[in-house]
């Protein structure tokens, strides 16, 4: 293998493909990237078995065609620090010189027969989507999937399709975010699927475009994604989703609209005193008046007020404020909605035209 490639170009492609290398790993293998070169580009792959990328590199001068596996770690740090404007990559035996200028490595090259094998995107039953629109509605709802151990289900994003429209939703079993946009699918039926959540986080990150369709694919077991630049496969979740429309509330006696800016900063501000753990911040309603207030002892208490509408009887209810705010920074529109029904009943936050978010309420002793 023999090739010319932009520094700046190799490095962003190392950086993505990078993202799912493991840092260590009982595969060895795992922690290296895989490159190939053929006639007209340089594609980067890597994987962890749950996830796996190809991402192409074009306008390269290819003399050599081939393929190498090198030290993922090693390779981005040192291009990374490389001051040239082209790279050469050569490999002669079982070593890779990576060069640019008078700066210059060999690294010691893996078995590249002992690299998993990655498929390719083969374009069938596939599904599109404006990159800016999956963008959006993975930042709305991928946060809130969770981390901590527990249901495996819980760990990454539920797909789902309706009529003309894709639902993402996210849940960690103290707050659930879903968001929606319409979609053209045809006549297909297509069935629910849980991504993780690294890999509906790495289908992001190689979206430059938001004009750009991208193409979706659901096998069996795994999702793929195609783009100009890349083709990113994720292994489905086996599990079950939790019935998260139950959690939605249908009646509400409770209803304030406030602007969303100011009201993340309030709790923002009244959260500075709460504790790390069992954080909490009380919100209490009164005509067109909202306090927000909180306390954590031997520290002290704060207090915040700020205008909103609602007209309703005296009310209160207490949340986590990263909760709320995680949700209300993703607010589209400048006003956001909350809808409940008591203090022990969880919180509706409408937060765009087709996007809502619900946290469960804490109770804080008075």
């Amino acid at each position: 293998m023999n090739v010319l490639c932009d520094r700046e170009k190799l490095r962003e492609g190392l950086t993505i493909a990078n993202l799912v290398v493991p840092p260590r790993s009982p595969k060895p293998i795992l922690e290296n990237i895989c490159l190939v070169a053929t006639d007209d580009a340089l594609e980067l792959v890597g994987t962890d078995l749950e996830v796996a990328i190809r991402y192409r590199i074009e306008d390269v001068k290819v003399t050599e065609t081939g393929s190498t596996v090198i030290p993922a770690r090693v390779a981005v740090d040192f291009i990374k620090d490389l001051t040239g404007e082209t790279v050469e990559l050569k490999t002669k035996g079982r070593t890779c010189h990576i060069g640019a200028g008078a700066d210059t490595c060999e690294l010691v090259t893996a078995e590249a027969d002992e690299f998993p094998v990655v498929q390719r995107f083969d374009g069938e039953r596939t599904f599109s989507i404006q990159a800016g629109t999956f963008s959006r509605l993975v930042n709305q709802t991928a946060f809130a999937a969770a981390r901590d151990a527990g249901r495996y289900a819980m760990h990454g994003v539920l797909v789902e399709f309706g009529e003309g429209k894709l639902n993402l939703i996210a849940t960690d079993g103290r707050r659930l975010a879903v968001s929606g946009a319409p979609i053209d699918i045809g006549d297909q039926q297509r069935p629910s699927a849980i991504v993780p959540t690294k890999g509906m986080n790495l289908f992001c990150r190689v979206l430059n475009d938001p004009l750009e369709q991208v193409r979706f694919q659901f096998d069996e077991n795994q999702i793929g994604m195609s783009t100009a630049n890349a083709e990113i496969f994720a292994r489905l979740i086996d599990g079950e989703f939790p019935k998260y429309s139950a959690v939605i509330p249908t009646k509400t006696k409770h209803c304030m609209e406030a602007d969303a800016e100011v009201l993340g900063r309030k709790l923002r501000l009244v959260a500075n005193v709460t504790g790390a753990e069992a954080r909490a911040v009380k919100l209490e309603l009164k005509k067109n008046e909202l306090e927000v207030s909180g306390q954590f002892a031997g520290r002290g208490e704060a207090h915040a007020h700020m205008e909103v509408a609602y007209k309703g009887d005296a009310a209160e209810i207490a949340f986590n404020p990263d909760y709320v705010v995680a949700g209300v920074k993703n607010c589209e529109k400048d006003v956001v909605q909350l809808e409940f029904e008591d203090k022990t009943s969880p919180g509706k936050f409408t937060l765009g035209e087709d996007y809502i978010y619900i946290v469960m309420p804490i109770t804080v002793d008075a």
